[in-house]
Protein backbone atom coordinates (compact mmCIF):
# COMPACT_ATOMS: atom_id res chain seq x y z
CA UNK A 1 0.00 0.00 0.00
CA UNK A 2 1.42 3.36 -1.03
CA UNK A 3 1.61 5.87 1.81
CA UNK A 4 3.14 9.33 2.20
CA UNK A 5 4.54 10.94 5.32
CA UNK A 6 3.03 14.27 6.38
CA UNK A 7 4.22 16.66 9.09
CA UNK A 8 1.16 17.74 11.09
CA UNK A 9 0.44 21.02 12.85
CA UNK A 10 2.12 20.05 16.14
CA UNK A 11 5.26 18.74 14.42
CA UNK A 12 4.38 15.05 14.75
CA UNK A 13 4.17 12.80 11.71
CA UNK A 14 1.28 10.92 10.19
CA UNK A 15 0.62 9.03 6.98
CA UNK A 16 -1.57 9.94 4.05
CA UNK A 17 -3.25 6.94 2.46
CA UNK A 18 -3.99 7.68 -1.22
CA UNK A 19 -6.18 4.58 -1.55
CA UNK A 20 -8.54 5.94 1.13
CA UNK A 21 -7.87 9.60 0.47
CA UNK A 22 -7.24 10.55 4.07
CA UNK A 23 -4.57 10.91 6.76
CA UNK A 24 -4.27 8.38 9.58
CA UNK A 25 -4.38 11.24 12.10
CA UNK A 26 -5.42 14.88 12.11
CA UNK A 27 -3.26 17.13 9.96
CA UNK A 28 -3.74 19.75 12.70
CA UNK A 29 -1.65 17.58 15.04
CA UNK A 30 -1.38 13.78 15.17
CA UNK A 31 0.06 13.67 18.68
CA UNK A 32 -2.32 16.29 20.09
CA UNK A 33 -5.37 14.56 18.59
CA UNK A 34 -4.41 11.15 19.93
CA UNK A 35 -3.59 12.50 23.37
CA UNK A 36 -6.76 14.59 23.65
CA UNK A 37 -9.37 12.29 22.09
CA UNK A 38 -8.26 8.84 23.11
CA UNK A 39 -5.85 9.16 26.04
CA UNK A 40 -7.37 12.04 28.02
CA UNK A 41 -11.04 11.87 26.98
CA UNK A 42 -11.11 8.09 26.89
CA UNK A 43 -8.60 6.26 29.05
CA UNK A 44 -7.90 8.87 31.72
CA UNK A 45 -11.60 9.79 31.95
CA UNK A 46 -12.56 6.15 32.51
CA UNK A 47 -9.87 5.56 35.12
CA UNK A 48 -10.82 8.68 37.04
CA UNK A 49 -14.51 7.78 37.00
CA UNK A 50 -13.84 4.21 38.17
CA UNK A 51 -10.72 4.54 40.36
CA UNK A 52 -9.40 1.43 38.65
CA UNK A 53 -5.90 -0.05 38.49
CA UNK A 54 -6.65 -2.12 35.40
CA UNK A 55 -8.29 -1.37 32.10
CA UNK A 56 -9.03 -3.05 28.78
CA UNK A 57 -9.18 -1.20 25.47
CA UNK A 58 -10.54 -2.23 22.07
CA UNK A 59 -9.37 -0.01 19.23
CA UNK A 60 -11.05 0.10 15.83
CA UNK A 61 -8.32 1.18 13.42
CA UNK A 62 -4.95 0.43 15.03
CA UNK A 63 -3.11 2.23 12.22
CA UNK A 64 0.30 3.56 13.20
CA UNK A 65 -0.06 2.50 16.85
CA UNK A 66 0.02 6.02 18.31
CA UNK A 67 -3.11 5.60 20.44
CA UNK A 68 -1.75 2.39 21.91
CA UNK A 69 1.70 3.81 22.58
CA UNK A 70 0.38 6.83 24.47
CA UNK A 71 -1.96 4.58 26.45
CA UNK A 72 0.82 2.12 27.28
CA UNK A 73 3.11 4.94 28.33
CA UNK A 74 0.47 6.42 30.64
CA UNK A 75 -0.45 3.06 32.16
CA UNK A 76 3.18 2.14 32.76
CA UNK A 77 3.90 5.44 34.49
CA UNK A 78 0.79 5.09 36.68
CA UNK A 79 1.06 1.34 37.40
CA UNK A 80 -2.16 0.49 35.57
CA UNK A 81 -2.56 -2.95 34.00
CA UNK A 82 -3.54 -2.51 30.33
CA UNK A 83 -5.03 -5.17 28.05
CA UNK A 84 -5.20 -3.79 24.51
CA UNK A 85 -6.72 -5.29 21.37
CA UNK A 86 -6.49 -3.42 18.08
CA UNK A 87 -8.53 -4.23 14.98
CA UNK A 88 -6.62 -3.47 11.79
CA UNK A 89 -7.56 -4.89 8.39
CA UNK A 90 -4.37 -3.63 6.73
CA UNK A 91 -1.50 -3.55 9.27
CA UNK A 92 1.46 -1.36 8.41
CA UNK A 93 4.79 -3.11 8.01
CA UNK A 94 7.40 -2.79 10.72
CA UNK A 95 9.75 -0.58 8.70
CA UNK A 96 7.00 1.97 8.13
CA UNK A 97 5.99 1.97 11.80
CA UNK A 98 9.60 2.53 12.82
CA UNK A 99 9.64 5.78 10.79
CA UNK A 100 6.75 7.44 12.69
CA UNK A 101 9.05 9.27 15.11
CA UNK A 102 6.78 8.49 18.05
CA UNK A 103 9.78 7.84 20.27
CA UNK A 104 9.81 11.62 20.76
CA UNK A 105 6.54 11.44 22.70
CA UNK A 106 6.99 8.53 25.11
CA UNK A 107 9.42 6.52 27.18
CA UNK A 108 12.13 5.12 24.90
CA UNK A 109 11.92 1.68 26.52
CA UNK A 110 8.26 1.39 25.56
CA UNK A 111 9.04 2.48 22.00
CA UNK A 112 11.90 0.00 21.57
CA UNK A 113 9.92 -2.86 23.06
CA UNK A 114 6.96 -2.03 20.82
CA UNK A 115 9.12 -2.18 17.71
CA UNK A 116 10.54 -5.51 18.88
CA UNK A 117 7.19 -7.21 19.50
CA UNK A 118 5.04 -5.49 16.86
CA UNK A 119 5.38 -8.18 14.14
CA UNK A 120 4.34 -10.91 16.59
CA UNK A 121 1.32 -9.01 17.90
CA UNK A 122 -0.42 -9.83 14.60
CA UNK A 123 -0.48 -13.50 15.64
CA UNK A 124 -0.60 -13.58 19.42
CA UNK A 125 -0.94 -11.47 22.54
CA UNK A 126 2.45 -10.03 23.43
CA UNK A 127 3.68 -8.47 26.65
CA UNK A 128 5.15 -5.02 26.19
CA UNK A 129 6.13 -4.88 29.85
CA UNK A 130 4.60 -6.24 33.10
CA UNK A 131 1.82 -3.62 32.84
CA UNK A 132 0.85 -3.77 29.15
CA UNK A 133 -0.23 -6.48 26.72
CA UNK A 134 -1.11 -6.04 23.04
CA UNK A 135 -2.78 -8.11 20.35
CA UNK A 136 -3.68 -6.87 16.85
CA UNK A 137 -6.52 -8.69 15.09
CA UNK A 138 -5.87 -8.54 11.35
CA UNK A 139 -9.48 -8.46 10.21
CA UNK A 140 -12.20 -6.17 8.95
CA UNK A 141 -14.65 -4.90 11.54
CA UNK A 142 -17.43 -6.87 9.84
CA UNK A 143 -15.47 -10.09 10.38
CA UNK A 144 -14.22 -9.38 13.91
CA UNK A 145 -15.25 -11.74 16.72
CA UNK A 146 -13.92 -12.01 20.26
CA UNK A 147 -14.93 -13.61 23.55
CA UNK A 148 -13.53 -10.63 25.48
CA UNK A 149 -15.32 -7.62 26.92
CA UNK A 150 -13.72 -4.18 27.19
CA UNK A 151 -13.87 -1.07 29.36
CA UNK A 152 -13.15 1.40 26.54
CA UNK A 153 -13.55 1.50 22.76
CA UNK A 154 -11.28 3.80 20.78
CA UNK A 155 -13.16 4.27 17.51
CA UNK A 156 -10.48 5.60 15.16
CA UNK A 157 -11.74 4.53 11.74
CA UNK A 158 -11.25 6.78 8.72
CA UNK A 159 -13.93 9.47 8.40
CA UNK A 160 -17.42 8.55 7.24
CA UNK A 161 -16.98 10.46 3.98
CA UNK A 162 -14.23 7.98 3.04
CA UNK A 163 -15.45 4.81 4.81
CA UNK A 164 -19.21 5.19 5.35
CA UNK A 165 -19.60 1.46 6.01
CA UNK A 166 -17.62 1.84 9.26
CA UNK A 167 -20.10 4.35 10.71
CA UNK A 168 -23.44 2.68 10.14
CA UNK A 169 -25.60 1.72 13.11
CA UNK A 170 -24.98 -1.92 12.24
CA UNK A 171 -21.19 -1.49 12.28
CA UNK A 172 -21.30 0.42 15.56
CA UNK A 173 -23.55 -2.22 17.10
CA UNK A 174 -21.20 -5.00 16.01
CA UNK A 175 -18.30 -3.49 17.97
CA UNK A 176 -20.24 -2.02 20.90
CA UNK A 177 -21.49 -5.48 21.87
CA UNK A 178 -17.99 -6.01 23.26
CA UNK A 179 -18.18 -3.01 25.61
CA UNK A 180 -18.99 -3.67 29.26
CA UNK A 181 -21.92 -1.88 30.92
CA UNK A 182 -20.54 1.43 32.16
CA UNK A 183 -17.88 1.28 29.46
CA UNK A 184 -16.83 4.32 27.43
CA UNK A 185 -16.82 4.81 23.65
CA UNK A 186 -14.76 7.70 22.28
CA UNK A 187 -14.13 9.00 18.79
CA UNK A 188 -12.84 12.18 17.18
CA UNK A 189 -16.07 12.67 15.20
CA UNK A 190 -19.52 13.93 16.15
CA UNK A 191 -22.42 14.00 13.69
CA UNK A 192 -26.18 13.84 13.95
CA UNK A 193 -26.20 10.32 12.51
CA UNK A 194 -23.55 9.15 14.95
CA UNK A 195 -25.40 10.58 17.94
CA UNK A 196 -28.67 8.99 16.86
CA UNK A 197 -26.98 5.63 16.31
CA UNK A 198 -25.31 5.62 19.71
CA UNK A 199 -28.55 6.62 21.47
CA UNK A 200 -30.41 3.80 19.68
CA UNK A 201 -27.76 1.35 20.95
CA UNK A 202 -28.38 2.31 24.57
CA UNK A 203 -25.66 4.87 25.19
CA UNK A 204 -25.66 8.11 27.12
CA UNK A 205 -23.86 10.57 24.85
CA UNK A 206 -22.05 13.80 25.52
CA UNK A 207 -20.37 16.45 23.43
CA UNK A 208 -16.80 16.87 24.61
CA UNK A 209 -14.33 19.53 23.49
CA UNK A 210 -12.59 18.43 20.30
CA UNK A 211 -8.93 18.21 19.44
CA UNK A 212 -7.28 21.10 17.55
CA UNK A 213 -9.15 21.64 14.30
CA UNK A 214 -12.44 20.26 15.66
CA UNK A 215 -14.84 22.07 17.97
CA UNK A 216 -16.40 18.93 19.47
CA UNK A 217 -16.02 15.16 19.70
CA UNK A 218 -18.26 12.39 20.96
CA UNK A 219 -17.94 10.40 24.16
CA UNK A 220 -20.64 7.87 25.03
CA UNK A 221 -21.23 5.65 28.06
CA UNK A 222 -23.02 2.32 27.82
CA UNK A 223 -26.03 1.86 30.11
Amino acid sequence: METNWVITGDGSRTLFNPAIGEHYHSKHGAFNESKHVFLQSGLVHFLQMNSSTQVSVLEVGFGTGLNFLLSADYCTQNHINLEYLGIEAFPLDSDLVSETGYQNYLNIEIWERFLAVYPNTLNQRMELNPNCRLFIDESKLSDFITQDQFDIIYFDAFAAIHQPEMWTTEALESVCQYLKPGGVFVTYAITGNLKRSMKSLGFSIEKAPGAPGKREMLRATKF
